[in-house]
């Protein structure tokens, strides 16, 4: 491997960690109700879908004003963060007012901010009792 390509994989190793702290950051800002934080990770022309609802929120500060009007009580646990470059996955369940939502968000970089962020809802569903003999239930 050349210096130039070694370069190259130690700068986009160091972005990958970069980005990695930063939504570790803006999704326990999330959980804690800390909207300027949570905020920061978005880059000002930012777009937020949501495809079940059909909604599209442009620019960082409606994203952070839509969700500080949010009235109900929200609560964020994640159970994986998974990406590299400029796509980035989170799994987590996201509570409003105690109900679960199982929630896949999408995130796409440009340098160091989110530029989209699709996010999916999916509500919990009791399993078929059919199934049983070859599952195990798991751990929210």
């Amino acid at each position: 491997m050349s210096n130039d390509q070694q370069e190259t994989e130690h700068d986009s190793q160091a972005r990958d960690q970069e980005i990695r702290e930063a939504l570790d950051q803006h999704w326990a800002a999330s959980d804690a109700g800390d909207f300027e934080t949570e905020h920061r990770i978005y880059h000002e022309d930012a777009v937020l879908e949501y495809p079940q609802s059909g909604e599209r929120t442009r620019g960082r500060s409606n994203i952070q004003n839509q969700r500080a009007g949010q009235p109900s009580k929200k609560r964020f646990a994640v159970r994986r963060i998974m990406g590299g470059g400029d796509l980035w996955v989170t799994e987590l369940i996201l509570t409003y007012d105690g109900k679960p939502s199982y929630t896949v968000s999408l995130m796409e970089f440009k340098e160091d901010k989110v530029t989209r962020e699709t996010q999916y809802f999916a509500d919990p569903f009791a399993a078929p009792a059919w199934r049983a003999q070859w599952v195990e239930p798991m751990d929210p």
